[in-house]
C-alpha cells in the first residue's frame, strides 16, 4: 500500500463551483474572498486549457490570482489505451507547474481504444484485470505530472457480473496506487436507482481518510425510459435527493471540498452561487457538529 499525497483536503477549501466563460464578469466583480473555511473555489476541465497561449489562458491567471482552482480531467482514460498518457500528461503537467491547483483528478473509467477517443466516460469492468489496469494508468498518470491525483466513481446505467462491487474496486486501486478518491454524489444516487445498488452500503465501506472531494450536480431522466433510466446530465439543479445523500456522506466523511458541477443549460452566476451556498451550509453544519463533538470529549473527560 503506497501513501496517498496531495489528496487530504485543504482546510482552507469550501464549496466550489464549475468555471464556466460565462460567468467571468460575475467573479471578477467578487469581493475579496471571505476567511476559511467558507472559500470559493472554481473546477476547471483540464483538457480545456491544453492551448499554447491567448484569452483562455489568461482569464484562467487572472481568477487563479484571487482563488483555489483544481484541475478535473475528462480524456486520461486511466482504465485503457495507456500508449498516449505520456504525451496527456506533459500537458497536464504544464498546466500545473504554472497554476498550482489545490486539487488533481481524473475518472475511473475508460474512453479510449486503439487510439480512437469516444468522448465518454464508460465505467470498467470490475475484474482484476481491470483492476491492475487502472492501476497502471494511474501509476502513469501520477508519475506523469509528479503528484498523487484524486479518481471519481463513474454514473451506471447497467448492471454487469463482476468480480467485486465498485466500492471494493476503487479502494484497492486507491490503496495500490497512491491516488486518493473523489465520491460523485450524484454518480453514485443515479447508479443506485438505475442498477439497485445500496448507495449508503457504498458509502459506508469508503474510508474517510481516503476521500479528497465530493462533488454533486443534476441528472434528468432518460427522454424515453423516464425515471426507470437516470442520466448524468449535469444540466440541471441538484436534486432533493441528492442533497440528502450528500449531507449523509459528510456525516460519514467529515468536511471535505464540495463542488457543485453544471455543464449544460448554464444558469446564472447567482442561482449557481446559490446552490453553491446550500452546498457550502451543509458544510457548515458538519463543521459545527465535528466542534460540538470535540467540545463535548474534553469536557466529559
Amino acid at each position: 500500500m503506497r501513501s496517498p499525497q496531495h489528496i487530504v483536503a485543504e482546510d482552507h477549501l469550501g464549496a466550489g463551483i464549475s468555471l464556466k466563460p460565462d460567468h467571468l464578469d460575475d467573479i471578477f466583480a467578487l469581493p475579496e474572498q471571505p476567511l476559511p473555511p467558507n472559500n470559493l473555489w472554481f473546477e476547471v476541465h483540464t483538457e480545456n486549457y491544453f492551448v499554447a497561449g491567448g484569452p483562455r489562458l489568461n482569464y484562467l491567471r487572472a481568477i487563479r490570482e484571487n482563488f483555489n482552482i483544481s484541475f478535473h480531467g475528462v480524456g486520461g482514460s486511466l482504465g485503457s489505451d495507456h500508449k498516449t498518457m505520456a504525451a496527456h500528461t506533459r500537458q497536464v503537467k504544464a498546466l500545473i507547474d504554472e497554476f498550482q491547483p489545490a486539487l488533481v483528478s481524473e475518472h475511473a473509467v475508460w474512453s479510449k481504444s486503439d487510439g480512437k477517443y469516444f468522448a465518454d466516460l464508460m465505467p470498467l469492468p470490475r475484474t482484476e484485470d481491470a483492476l491492475q489496469f487502472l492501476i497502471d494508468g494511474i501509476d502513469c498518470y501520477q508519475s506523469g505530472i509528479g503528484r498523487s491525483i484524486l479518481i471519481e466513481n463513474p454514473s451506471n446505467y447497467l448492471d454487469f457480473i463482476s468480480d467485486m462491487d465498485e466500492p471494493q474496486f476503487l479502494v484497492e486501486a486507491a490503496n495500490r496506487s497512491g491516488c486518493g478518491l473523489i465520491i460523485d454524489i450524484n454518480n453514485l444516487y443515479i447508479s443506485s436507482k438505475n442498477t439497485g445498488i445500496n448507495a449508503l452500503n457504498y458509502l459506508s465501506q469508503i474510508p474517510a481518510e481516503l476521500v479528497g472531494e465530493i462533488h454533486i450536480a443534476g441528472h434528468d431522466p432518460d427522454p424515453t425510459l423516464g425515471q426507470s433510466l437516470l442520466i448524468d446530465s449535469h444540466a440541471s439543479a441538484v436534486a432533493p435527493s441528492v442533497w440528502k445523500l450528500l449531507e449523509q456522506a459528510l456525516v460519514l466523511f467529515g468536511n471535505k471540498p464540495v463542488l457543485v458541477e453544471r455543464d449544460a443549460n448554464i444558469p446564472s452566476f447567482t442561482e449557481l452561487m446559490s446552490e453553491r451556498q446550500t452546498a457550502q451550509n451543509y458544510l457548515d453544519q458538519c463543521a459545527l457538529k465535528t466542534s460540538s463533538n470535540v467540545s463535548y470529549k474534553e469536557v466529559t473527560r
